[in-house]
C-alpha cells in the first residue's frame, strides 16, 4: 500500500495547473473528462488531479495497493459499518478499480489497484518526487488514527502534544491528523530529492513572489526538511525531503518524546511560524461529500 494522489477541486482549473507546472514543478500527465492530472519523477502515473468546481474541496485522498489489500480492506470497512462507495474502475492515468470509504469526520479516501505503474522519470532537483503525505484537522485525533489504524491497515507512528502521524508502508507517515476545531485539509506535502532541492524550491517560490509560511526547518516526527507556502489557490503545501522510512520494530513516539524548547517547533528552530496564514489556508478545502455510498 502506498499514498498515491490528492484529488482536488477548484473553481479555476486553468491557474492551478499552471501553477502546479510552471511554478511548483509538477509534469502533466494528460486530461481526462475535465479533470486536469499531474505527477512527478516517480512511478506514479499521477499525484495530484484537479476538476473545476464552484467551491474548493478535496474529492479524496487516494492509496494504491493489491486487490487482497483491498479486499481487507473493504471487508474491514464494512464489518465497521463505515460509508462505502461502490467497486468501480476508474478511467484516468494508470487505470485501476477501487472504492471509496469515508472516515469519522468525512475525510475521503479512495483506495484502487493500479493495471499498470508508469515509467520512472530521472530525478531531477526542481521537481517533485511524489505526494509523500497529507496532514488533516480533526476534531478527535484519536478516533480518526483508530479507525486509520482498525480499518484501514495502517500503523501509528508516533503521537505528539497536538498531532497524529500514520503509516501505510515504511514511509513515517503518509496521513497526520492535527487537532484542531475543523476537519478539513491541512496541508499536501511533496517530496524533493534532497536539502538542496528544497532550499532551490524555496528561491524559485521566492522568485515567484510566494514567501514561505513556515522554514525552512527539520521536524521532529519524520526528521524531515520542510518548507510551507500557500498556493494561488489556498491549499497550504509543503516542499519535503528526507522523511524517515522506518519498519515493524520503529517504537510509537509519545508527546514526551516530543518536547521542543520555549518558542521552538522543530530541531533548528530558525524560521517562524506564520500561524494566520496556515489557519486561513486550513479554513479553504473540505472534503467533498461522497454522494453514492452504502452503509454495510
Amino acid at each position: 500500500m502506498r499514498l498515491r494522489s490528492v484529488e482536488l477541486e477548484v473553481p479555476d482549473r486553468e491557474s492551478a495547473v499552471r501553477f502546479f507546472v510552471d511554478t511548483w514543478g509538477l509534469l502533466d500527465a494528460g486530461t481526462r473528462n475535465g479533470i486536469a492530472y499531474l505527477r512527478g519523477t516517480e512511478d506514479i502515473p499521477y499525484i495530484v488531479s484537479i476538476a473545476r468546481a464552484a467551491e474548493p474541496a478535496v474529492a479524496a485522498i487516494t492509496f494504491s495497493g493489491s486487490e487482497p489489500e483491498l479486499q481487507r480492506i473493504r471487508k474491514r470497512a464494512s464489518a465497521a459499518g463505515a460509508p462505502l462507495g461502490p467497486v468501480r474502475d476508474f478511467d484516468e492515468p494508470g487505470g485501476g478499480s477501487g472504492f471509496h470509504v469515508v472516515a469519522p469526520e468525512g475525510h475521503v479516501f479512495r483506495f484502487v489497484t493500479e493495471n499498470k505503474r508508469v515509467k520512472r522519470l530521472r530525478a531531477d532537483g526542481n521537481r517533485p518526487l511524489q505526494a509523500t503525505h497529507v496532514v488533516l484537522n480533526a476534531r478527535d485525533r484519536e478516533a480518526c488514527s483508530r479507525f486509520a489504524v482498525g480499518v484501514l491497515g495502517f500503523r501509528l507512528s508516533d503521537r505528539t502534544g497536538f498531532m497524529n502521524f500514520v503509516r501505510c508502508d515504511r514511509v513515517h507517515h503518509a496521513i497526520a491528523y492535527a487537532q484542531g476545531d475543523n476537519s478539513l485539509l491541512n496541508h499536501i506535502a511533496f517530496e524533493m530529492t534532497d536539502i538542496d532541492a528544497v532550499m532551490r524550491g524555496i528561491g524559485r517560490l521566492k522568485d515567484a513572489g510566494f514567501e514561505t509560511f513556515w522554514g525552512p526547518g527539520r521536524h521532529g516526527p519524520g526528521n524531515n526538511v520542510f518548507a510551507y507556502f500557500v498556493a494561488p489557490f489556498g491549499a497550504a503545501i509543503e516542499y519535503t525531503a528526507e522523511v524517515q522510512r522506518v519498519s515493524n520494530a520503529y517504537r510509537t513516539g509519545t508527546p514526551e518524546d516530543w518536547k521542543w524548547p520555549p518558542n521552538r517547533g522543530d530541531h533548528w528552530g530558525v524560521s517562524p511560524r506564520n500561524t494566520a496564514a496556515l489557519a486561513r489556508a486550513e479554513r479553504e478545502f473540505r472534503f467533498r461529500p461522497l454522494a453514492a455510498v452504502s452503509h454495510a
